[in-house]
This record gives structure tokens, sequence and C-alpha cells, in this order.
């Protein structure tokens, strides 16, 4: 695994399925974004606002030119007024001339056309009041054009925009239908004359769209108006396909961002990918790495070393101090089972030694007396294996047994009040003296009852087994904030100093030497197993005034049980 880690690049996108899909959406994301954009098309739509109310505004202003020129043409110019003498009597004046508004002519449309230069514009068709074509600007030229300073012609590359749009019309021409509405023609006459009939009735039509060439046109007509008589229209075609290379040009700006969101997209997944996916890989590794060799009995398996990562303030970070965490639990349990077994042998191994000796030995007796004390052994060591088999057996099964057996809520003194009634019978047989000292108010606890009960008969039937005739034993309660202390003191010898830490290890047993082999060393071990699932802790300590010495002899026992309320 340290191997594969040094080998490793940054990220292996080939090798990392959650890096593959921190990727995709990332790009799917700006996919989406971009589509919406180009989708929408705003600045299309802006560019095609700003040019047909270009294209009416030019439109208007020539038809009020050709207004104003025929007004000049059809007013008479008659000869200067003569001058009279002061003497001479006024003549009578004569009559003024009649001012009339001709129809357009050829001359006058051709005229205006030459001398007016409108050069953001394709084609220009007069037309007379019948629809006839008075004169184009065909064949004039708009080369003379003076040049505009601070004018910045666009010649932006579109090679993007371009091979996409190749792309685009070559899977549209195999998946889409043909389309049923006829194109544009590309004639500006034509186009203008499909718009005549509204305007001759006073008002400006335009229309767009592509033309047979596959460019966007716009034609725009207005009517020339002369002393409230529609006497002509004047249409402006735009030149094909001048908005979609602008379209094209801001089209290529969005891909250009777009291509370079990509890249910092792709950049900050791989990074954002490895901070993720490697630590995850080394944690899968190491599980992996645990799995196989636990399936393999012929390679050593060893420790599995989890990848510490605790320091990240994530939830990697949570994962590989649980992982590690679970790991070190897994293996003090595995330990703990280890030494369970060897404990277990070692205690078998004693009686078993014990009844291989009292049977080799009762094969040679001669005596009665003799077999009678070698059939007491083997039936003390019988009883001794079978009192241990049961107790290791309940000891193994305690795990399992406290996590299925459901929690029930119950009176933990009425409990200890009902023990205390039945072996307090006993105590008193062997005369020792019993006292409980237990509140009149209940204790209500969430727990396995049959399971408590079974530690505080172990206690109080340990007490028991240490106290000789004189004795006393002493069961009491107390609340305690948020617990319950429950407290079980002997008047007996006492508990070693150096066996403090060590009586509720498993198979531990300080017994006098009158009980030996009555034990079999469990009891307290499985107290304490039971009182820590339920979030208790429990302890002993030895009984002396607050004075004395700690050398001195304890006046007995005290074992303290906590438990949450």
């Amino acid at each position: 695994m340290r191997a594969s880690r040094n080998k490793r690049r940054s990220i292996s996108v080939n090798r990392s399925p959650l890096a593959r899909k921190i990727i995709t959406f990332n790009l799917l994301g700006l996919v989406v974004l971009v589509a919406g954009v180009l989708y929408l098309n705003p600045v299309r739509d802006s560019l095609v606002a700003q040019r047909e109310r270009a294209l009416v505004m030019t439109a208007e202003l020539l038809a009020e030119v050709f207004v104003v020129q025929q007004t000049i043409n059809g007013t008479p110019s008659g000869p200067a007024p003569e001058t009279v003498a002061p003497d001479t009597p006024e003549p009578e004046p004569a009559p003024a001339p009649e001012v009339t508004t001709e129809t357009l002519t050829p001359a006058i449309v051709q005229q205006v056309l030459a001398e007016t230069n409108v050069y953001d514009s394709g084609d220009i068709i007069v037309f007379d009041a019948g629809g006839e074509v008075l004169g184009t600007n065909a064949g004039m030229s708009r080369s003379n054009r003076p040049e505009v300073l601070g004018l910045e012609v666009d010649e932006r590359s579109t090679i993007i925009t371009d091979f996409l749009s190749r792309i685009w019309e070559a899977i549209a021409s195999l998946i889409a239908a043909q389309s049923t509405e006829p194109p544009m023609p590309v004639d500006g006459v034509s186009l203008a004359q499909e718009l005549l009939p509204d305007v001759y009735n006073g008002n400006t039509r335009i229309k767009g769209g592509q033309d047979a060439t596959g460019a966007t046109r716009f034609t725009v007509v207005t009517p020339i108006t002369i002393d409230g008589t529609v006497r002509g229209a004047v249409a402006l075609t735009s030149v094909g396909g001048e908005l979609d290379a602008l379209v094209r040009a801001e089209r290529e700006q969005v891909l250009q961002m777009f291509v370079i969101a990509i890249l910092v997209s792709i950049g900050l997944s791989l990074v954002l990918a490895s901070t993720i996916a490697n630590p995850l890989a080394d944690l899968a590794a190491a599980a992996e790495i645990g799995r196989d060799k636990n399936s393999q009995a012929a390679v050593n398996a060893g420790r599995v070393r989890i990848p510490d990562l605790s320091g990240r303030p994530d939830e990697i970070g949570r994962l590989s101090k649980a992982l590690r965490g679970m790991v070190s639990a897994l293996y003090d349990r595995i330990d703990a089972n280890e030494q369970f077994a060897a404990d277990v042998a070692h205690e078998i191994k004693n009686p078993l030694a014990s009844l291989r000796s009292a049977v080799g030995t009762l094969r040679m007796a001669r005596k009665d007396e003799q077999r009678e004390r070698l059939l007491d052994v083997i039936d003390h060591d019988v009883r001794r294996l079978d009192r241990l088999v049961s107790d290791i057996s309940n000891a193994s099964r305690l795990d399992s047994e406290l996590v299925k057996e459901e929690e029930e809520a119950f009176d933990l003194i009425k409990m200890i009040r009902n023990l205390t009634e039945y072996l307090g019978n006993e105590a008193e047989g062997k005369g020792v003296d019993f006292i409980s000292d237990l509140p009149a108010d209940p204790s209500v606890i969430h727990g396995l009852e049959a399971r408590l009960a079974q530690v505080f008969v172990n206690l109080i039937t340990n007490a028991l087994s240490f106290c000789d005739e004189g004795d006393a034993i002493r069961v009491w309660a107390r609340h305690r904030d948020n617990r319950v202390l429950v407290v079980v003191e002997d008047t007996g010898p006492g508990i070693p100093e150096e066996a403090l830490t060590k009586i509720f290890n498993r198979f531990y047993s300080e017994r006098p030497e009158g009980q030996f082999g009555n034990n079999s060393g469990l009891g307290l071990a499985i107290s304490k197993q039971i009182i820590e699932a339920h979030g208790g802790v429990i302890w002993a300590e030895n009984i002396r005034p607050t004075d004395a010495d700690i050398t001195s002899e304890p006046l007995g026992a005290r074992f303290v049980v906590g438990l949450p309320v």
C-alpha cells in the first residue's frame, strides 16, 4: 500500500470512480450554464432590437428626404418683381403660381439616392404609389465613405463557434425533419414587395428572418407621405449575414470563457478529488488488506494500520479517527478473547491435572479410606469443572445477550430490596448480621433488570463468602445528582492492597484456604462488564477510619456501584 501510494500521482482519474464523478458533476453544471446562455441568446436579441430600430430610423429619415425634395421640386420659381416708380400707379398683382406636389419620378429618386450616402444598409429600393420600382442604389459606389476616427472594426476570430456550428448543422441535417416554412427570398425587391400592402395604408413595416442562403436579413419599408397622401415607399434591406457575424463574435467570447472555465474546473476538481479520493482510497486499501489477510489463513495477518487522517477538520478526518478507534477496539477484543482462551485453558488444566492424578492413584489404592478420599477429590474436581464451564459459557455469551436484550424501565430500589430479603435469610443462617438501608423513594432506571440483579447477587454472595459468624453485611443506596449509588459492605478480612486492581480480572480469585476451587473467578469480571454496558461504574475499596494508617488492617471491604438514573 505504501509503494502504490508513493507511485500514485496527485489523482488517478482512471482508477478513481469518485474523482470521475466529481469532475463530471462540476463540468455538467458548466455545460448547463453555457447551454442556457446560448439557448436564451440575450446578446442576439439585443443586437436584433438595436439593428431593427436603426433600420427604421434610417428608412424614415430617407423618406423625409424624398418628401422635402419632392416639395422643393413642386414649388415654381417665377420672374423677379419689377421695380415701380413712385408716381406710377401700382399695377394689379399677378395671380400666385399654383404649388403642386407631383408624383415621384425616377430622376428625383436617382438624384436623392446619389446625393444621400447611406453606408450602413444593403439595398435601398424606392417604389411609387402603384408598387413599381422607381430606383435603387444598385451600382452606386459606397467605397468613398470617409474614415471614421475612433471606430474599431470587429475582426475577432470565431474558430470555436464555426467548428461547433458545422457539427450542429451536420447533426441537424441527419436527425431534424425538413422545415416546411419557405425561406425568405434573397432579392431585396421581393422582400420589400411582400410588405407594401401594409405600408400603403400609412404604416411602417419591418420583417426579419433567414433567407434562402441561411443569412439573417432585415427589411424595413416606410411610406413617403406628401400632403397626407402616400406617394411611394422606401425599403431598406440589411446586408445578409451582418448580424450573424456579430452574434458569432459574441458567442465566441462565451465559448472561450467556457473553455477557460472547463480547464479551471477540471484543475480544481482534480485538487478536490485528490483531497477526497486519495485518503478514501488509502482507507479502503487498508481495510481490504485486513480483509484479504483474514481470508488467507496461510498469511500472517499482523496488524492492519489505518492511515492517521484525524488531523483533517472534515468528515474524512472523522472517518479515519472512527476507523482507527474501531480497529483498535477490534484488536483489543481479539487480544481479550485470546487472553480469555488462554485463561480458560489454564483454569481447566488445573482440575484436569487433579483428576488425572486422582484417577491414577485410585488404581493403586488398596484401602477403602484412600479410595473414599480420592473419590471425594474426583467429585470436587468434576463439580469445579462443571461450574467453570458454566461460568465460561455465561461470560462468552454475555456480550451478545447484552446487545440483543431489550432494556426496560424498572425500580432499582425495589429490585435490591427483594434480593436483600432473600439473601438476608441465608446470611442469618450463617450467623452473619445483614443490614439493609434503602431509601423509600423509588429509583427508576432503564436497563436489564435480570442482569443487574445478577450483579448484586454476585456482590452480596461474594461478601457473604468472606464473612464468618459474628460479622456483618450492610447494603445501602443513595441518590447523587443524576446517579444512584448502591454500596455493599462487609466486616470481613478486606482486600489485599495489591489485589484491588486485579479482582475484576477474569479468573482472578483471592479466597480463603477452605474455599479453594469453589469459585471460578469470573463473577466480579462479569459484574463489571454488565455495569459498564449500562453506562455505570463499579469499584472496590477497603473500609478504614478516616484518620487510620493505610498500612493498618482494614475493617472490611466495600463495593460501590454507580448507575445513571
